[in-house]
């Protein structure tokens, strides 16, 4: 939450450091325990992830970093508002994903295929909002050759999967098509 603080997000949810708080501490409960077991190799790991509803999810790009510079999406606001998840999202003003896995042994794999080997495990591709929240507290799981796909978002009108990585430098938000392997670009999931 101090990141979330540090970067000026209460102001995007129309409240202060308190109102936040008092809008995730309930989900503290859902905390996985320190050292839960996990299939996910370790540099590829994050326990969890907490994620707010961002009115516009794309408010939460320049907030990703990489350094000093600051992210920038390559999706503009009218065509990032048609992506929906098409994974279950809590309602509510935040949620947590746990176990998150930022998709490396997907490197040279589809998004398509990625996404049915993710399903078949019992897990779940993550969404724009909860790649971008990822990005944003924890810049250090976006590297160069190792960034990753938010399939668990989608338009329902094209094969465009929304995507993370490093180009110029900077994180950046995109798309790459749902059928093409890319040697640089995973596909996250989490367990929950």
């Amino acid at each position: 939450m101090r990141t979330y603080v540090e970067l000026g997000f209460p102001a995007l949810l129309g409240t202060d450091e308190d109102g936040l708080r008092a809008l995730v501490e309930p989900l503290r409960a859902q905390l996985p325990p320190a050292g839960a077991p996990t299939s996910v190799p370790p540099e590829d790991h994050v326990p969890f992830v907490l994620v707010l509803a961002l009115e516009r999810p794309g408010d939460a790009v320049p907030a990703m970093r990489l350094g000093r510079r600051g992210g920038v999406s390559l999706i503009d606001d009218d065509e990032l508002a048609t992506y929906r998840p098409v994974v279950d999202v809590p309602d509510g003003p935040a949620h947590l994903v746990r176990d998150v896995d930022t998709g490396t042994r997907f490197l040279g794999v589809t998004p398509e295929s990625a996404t049915e080997t993710i399903r078949a495990e019992g897990r779940r591709p993550l969404t724009v909002a909860e790649g971008l929240a990822l990005v944003v507290v924890r810049p250090d799981m976006l590297r160069p050759g190792r960034c990753f796909s938010l399939a668990g978002s989608r338009t329902g009108t094209n094969q465009r999967v929304p995507a993370v990585w490093i180009s110029e430098r900077r994180p950046k938000l995109g798309w790459c098509w749902d059928r093409n392997p890319h040697t640089w670009l995973g596909t996250a999931s989490a367990a929950g």
